[in-house]
C-alpha cells in the first residue's frame, strides 16, 4: 500500500539514500544539506511509501525570488515562509518504482499544496530530455537558465503559475 506525508529529521537516511540512486554524485544532495533542509522545511518535503519503504520523494522551499539558483540548493536559510514562489528541487523516484505514476502523484500533491497556501507558482530546473515530461503539469519552459549550472549540467527553467503577478 502507498502513503504519502510530509518528512520529519528521522527520514534523513531514506532520503540521502532514494537520492542518491537517482543523481548523479555531482548533483546529488548530501546527507548534511538535507539535515539542514529537514530542520528548516521538512513541510516541503512529500515522501511517498510502499509499506515502510520510501520510494519516492519531492522537496523544495519557499522564497520570493522568481529564479531558482544554485544557492538555493546549498542555502536552506533562505527558506522564506511568507516566500511568493514554491521552488521544487528535487523529484525522485527509486528505478524499479519509475513509470508507475509515483513522481506525477507527487508533483500534483505538491502543486496542489501551493495553490492552497497561495503561492504566485512553482519553480523548477530539468534536463532538456525532461521539458515534456513537466508540460504535462502546466510548466513553461523559459529556457536554458544561467542561474543554475548545478553538478555541471545545464538546466531548463520551468515555471507554473497558480495566480497572476
Amino acid at each position: 500500500m502507498r502513503t504519502i506525508r510530509t518528512a520529519t529529521l528521522a527520514d534523513l537516511n531514506s532520503i540521502t539514500a532514494v537520492e542518491a540512486e537517482c543523481f548523479p554524485p555531482a548533483e546529488a544532495a548530501t546527507a548534511e544539506q538535507f539535515s539542514d533542509r529537514l530542520k528548516r522545511y521538512a513541510d516541503y518535503f512529500l515522501l511517498m511509501f510502499e509499506d515502510d519503504k520510501l520510494v519516492a520523494f519531492v522537496d523544495g522551499f519557499v522564497t520570493n525570488e522568481r529564479d531558482l539558483t544554485d544557492e538555493m540548493y546549498e542555502n536552506a536559510a533562505l527558506h522564506d515562509e511568507n516566500g511568493k514562489w514554491q521552488m521544487l528541487f528535487g523529484v525522485n523516484t527509486i528505478p524499479a518504482y519509475r513509470r508507475q505514476g509515483c513522481a506525477g502523484e507527487l508533483i500534483e500533491r505538491f502543486i496542489d499544496i501551493a495553490k492552497e497556501q497561495g503561492r504566485m507558482g512553482v519553480v523548477l530546473t530539468c534536463k532538456y530530455r525532461l521539458i515534456h515530461y513537466y508540460e504535462k503539469f502546466g510548466f513553461v519552459n523559459e529556457g536554458l537558465t544561467a542561474k543554475s549550472t548545478h553538478g555541471g549540467a545545464e538546466w531548463y527553467q520551468m515555471r507554473l503559475y497558480l495566480l497572476e503577478e
